[in-house]
């Protein structure tokens, strides 16, 4: 194991990564976890505006997308809790990917029975139990991708997985606003409910990964059963929820500190900034493309048809570089990639409107924002203890966007008060502390998957 978190390969060993099963499975987990994302964001709200919902209350609804950011409150759960006949069957993660998965497609059935005009109270509480059961979907995919394969191979899962998520994604935007074109929304939602039997089909094919638990997991654990042997006095039921909550939500946190010692908070603060970056840039890239004269179409074909494609493609060739060069080689990659691409947007901005312009702008983008992805992923992956794998990744998921959905939304006072070049200017500065975080961080021997 190398400072940059894998031994290095061939390139040959590193292509054929993507043939591993458990690896072509990412793609379809992926897919039935991109799917359900704008069917109660984007494509709900151009729903709603359709039949003529005011904007004010499309815009609270809109908060329902919340809860992917909240993940980490109820993910203890599925780390610990056995589910009734399924876990038997299934075992941990797989009987909570699938009861997620029925819970998504029953919500988005509620979501086509309802008529937003009639009854916009049960669209919503359709669109809640959607969010909620996709985002414990998420935590139960990202704990099985983690514990299905060794932390080399997570930049090639997470390049599939990726893959995966933006296909989903095309369907849930593009497609249901074409289906919904043709037939009704009703229709479209109905036709993405059944595409999420994708996910069910291949949660019952896969297998369920082998859960061990290392040394230093059994002996901060055995303090915590030292603890409730002294607080025999307390009721039965206490002792239990005491116990139940040390282990499941105090134990994840204590261990990873533990672990990392003086690098933990190092660790997190470079979690929090990478994303700033590219996401406040991303706040404020339509907004640019329609001031700067691009037409819808032009808009539409270039950054949902070839920006796909592209960010694929860059999601794939990060994984393959994790797997032939180490994360934190191909992490420091994608991140000086990802502050220098907002550059290239300074010449965008400079430049007449031409589509090849801005194709190659959003192509290099694209490109960045895939290889740096892949290999992100793949560093959170490999700083999760396999005892915690759900609580600790969704922390840290969690951690990756708060911070840049906040900073993101001062981006359009930036735009309004200097404009788009020294906005773009600002986006790169925005990405230079990670990069420092990276250099430093990458000295660090690293810990991979604790096991």
């Amino acid at each position: 194991m190398t400072a940059s978190g894998t031994q290095h390969r061939s390139w040959k060993e590193a292509v054929t990564t993507y043939r591993q099963p458990r690896v072509l499975a990412m793609r379809f987990q992926g897919f039935s976890a991109g799917l359900p994302l704008l069917l109660v964001f984007g494509t709900l709200s151009g729903w709603l505006a359709r039949v003529g919902i005011d904007k004010s209350t499309i815009g609270h609804i809109s908060w329902v997308a919340l809860l992917y950011g909240l993940k980490f409150i109820w993910s203890p759960l599925v780390d610990r809790v056995r589910i009734p006949l399924l876990h038997p069957l299934l075992g941990q993660r797989r009987s909570w990917m699938l009861l997620a998965q029925l819970g998504v497609i029953s919500g988005l059935l509620l979501m086509a029975s309802s008529d937003p005009m009639v009854n916009l109270t049960a669209l919503v509480y359709a669109a809640i139990l959607v969010a909620f059961a996709s985002a414990t979907q998420d935590i139960a995919i990202d704990a099985w991708r983690i514990e299905a394969m060794p932390v080399e191979f997570q930049g090639a899962m997470s390049g599939t997985y990726q893959m995966g998520y933006r296909l989903g994604m095309l369907l849930a935007g593009g497609g249901a606003f074409t289906l919904a074109y043709y037939y009704s929304w009703s229709f479209a939602y109905i036709s993405l409910a059944l595409c999420m039997v994708l996910g069910i089909i291949t949660t019952l094919l896969i297998p369920e990964p082998t859960h061990t638990v290392s040394r230093d997991t059994w002996q901060q654990e055995e303090k915590v059963v030292a603890f409730m042997e002294r607080s025999a006095h307390l009721p039965d039921a206490v002792r239990h929820a005491y116990s139940w909550f040390i282990g499941a939500v105090i134990c994840p946190f204590t261990e990873f500190f533990i672990r990392n010692g003086k690098f933990a908070l190092l660790i997190l603060l470079f979690i929090g900034l990478f994303r700033l970056t590219d996401i406040t840039m991303g706040i404020m890239a339509t907004p640019f493309y329609v001031d700067m004269g691009y037409t819808d179409l032009e808009i539409g074909l270039v950054t949902k048809s070839i920006g796909l494609f592209i960010t694929i493609v860059g999601a794939l060739l990060g994984g393959t570089l994790v797997v032939r060069y180490g994360i934190m080689s191909t992490l420091l990659l994608g991140a000086i990639l990802a502050a220098a691409t907002n550059l290239v947007f300074v010449a965008l901005a400079l430049l007449p409107p031409d589509v090849l312009y801005l194709a190659m702008v959003i192509g290099a983008d694209n490109l960045s924002a895939g290889i740096a992805g892949s290999a992100f992923i793949a560093y959170l992956s490999g700083l999760t203890n396999r005892a915690y794998t759900a609580t600790q990744y969704a922390l840290f998921s969690s951690l990756m966007l708060l911070p840049a959905k906040f900073m993101g939304g001062f981006s359009g006072d930036v735009v309004e008060g200097f404009g788009y070049v020294s906005f773009f200017l600002y986006t790169a500065a925005l990405g230079v502390p990670s990069i420092l975080l990276i250099l430093y961080l990458r000295n660090k021997p690293f810990n991979g998957t604790a096991h």
